[in-house]
């Protein structure tokens, strides 16, 4: 069985995440709170509206901080206040699309932006740990359709994937120029496509089907053959936290690691994704396919070879993808019968670390 963040090791922990704001942050300031850790926030108002971020009453949190990822003084000050012994970084531009319209602000906010909060790291003599969370995107992909491992070459033929292959590039330069010799473990995380309750973003699967459910309009969705490595956020979050673990005792020497679904289990396609969620919630399963020559470029198969997690941190993720979609749409459900989002999040928090898929 694939071990689980130790809440021995995070109680009392200082803990800066940023980008807590967002989907995955939220979930992530959850379960380090509920483990005892002491997180400061920083990231800019939530997006989307509803937000987890809202729905989780995340004011609780012992501190929290709205800010911009690129503002260097407003950064600095933040940790020099908080003294974090790891830090998380979440914060990002994250939409392919997005990365498209915007490009010069993805690269800012994805490249700079790491850039400034790394140079920030340097000034402050707690920090032990910092863990850079990228994307499965970050590969040269020749849509080849086979596992990338960490050893392959990064690229990323739009701007989103090569902000992000370019943020590597610099979390590898400051390793070798100015962590090494400060004994600061720094590596990347490179996670799956992740789904799970309280995504409310735009241009996402899993948000779409839930707007479309909610507003009783057909779900239109682009690429229905496209594939890519579903895992629930609790998997991709579990193997964040172990990575960070491992940095901070200095266990295993890796700079960056895969997290994503077995590649024994069958790719599923964005159109067999939307149908499964639809079936679970109780929708009648269909869809329409607004895919255009128009539209901006997207990879057709994607997939990540998450061996070397395994092999460094006896990792895995412990929920089928499958079951990733079940455990999405049951939160769904769950949350528009009324239920509790803050309820529903910590329960499922529950199950997933007492082994109950």
């Amino acid at each position: 069985m694939t071990p689980l963040a130790d809440p021995d090791f995070w109680a009392g922990k200082r803990v800066l995440l940023t980008g807590h704001t967002g989907f995955k942050g939220s979930w992530a300031a959850l379960w380090l709170r509920e483990m005892g850790a002491h997180v400061t926030g920083y990231a800019l108002p939530p997006a989307s509206q509803p937000s987890l971020h809202a729905l989780l009453h995340p004011g609780e949190l012992p501190d929290r901080q709205f800010g911009d990822i690129r503002d260097r003084e407003a950064l600095a000050e933040t940790l020099r206040k908080s003294e974090p012994e790891i830090i998380l970084h979440m914060a990002a531009q994250p939409l392919v699309r997005e990365g498209y319209a915007a490009p010069a602000e993805t690269f800012d906010v994805n490249v700079m932006g790491t850039v400034r909060l790394l140079e920030a790291a340097r000034a402050v003599p707690s920090v032990k740990a910092i863990l850079v969370v990228t994307t499965d995107k970050v590969y040269r992909n020749d849509e080849s359709g086979r596992h990338f491992r960490e050893s392959d070459t990064l690229g990323g033929h739009d701007p989103y994937s090569g902000s992000k292959a370019a943020c590597e590039i610099a979390v590898a330069t400051w390793r070798s120029s100015y962590f090494n010799e400060r004994d600061i473990r720094i590596a990347t995380a490179r996670g799956g496509n992740v789904i799970g309750g309280g995504d409310f973003s735009t241009d996402r699967l899993v948000p779409d089907i839930v707007r479309a459910a909610l507003s009783g309009e057909r779900l239109h969705i682009r690429s229905p053959l496209a594939t890519r490595p579903w895992q629930h956020v609790l998997d991709c979050l579990n193997g964040y936290f172990l990575l960070a673990e491992s940095l901070y005792r200095d266990e295993t020497g890796v700079t960056a690691l895969n997290f994503g679904p077995s590649p024994a289990e069958q790719p599923i396609a964005v159109r067999d994704v939307a149908s499964a969620i639809q079936a679970a919630m109780g929708l009648s399963p269909q869809w329409d396919d607004v895919s255009s020559l128009a539209q901006p470029r997207e990879m057709q198969t994607l997939g990540l070879d998450p061996t070397l997690a395994g092999e460094s941190l006896a990792w895995r993720a412990r929920l089928t993808q499958r079951q990733a979609i079940e455990w999405t749409a049951h939160w769904y459900n769950a949350w528009r019968r009324g239920e509790a989002a803050r309820q529903l999040t910590l329960g499922q928090i529950a199950a997933f670390t007492k082994g109950r898929p």
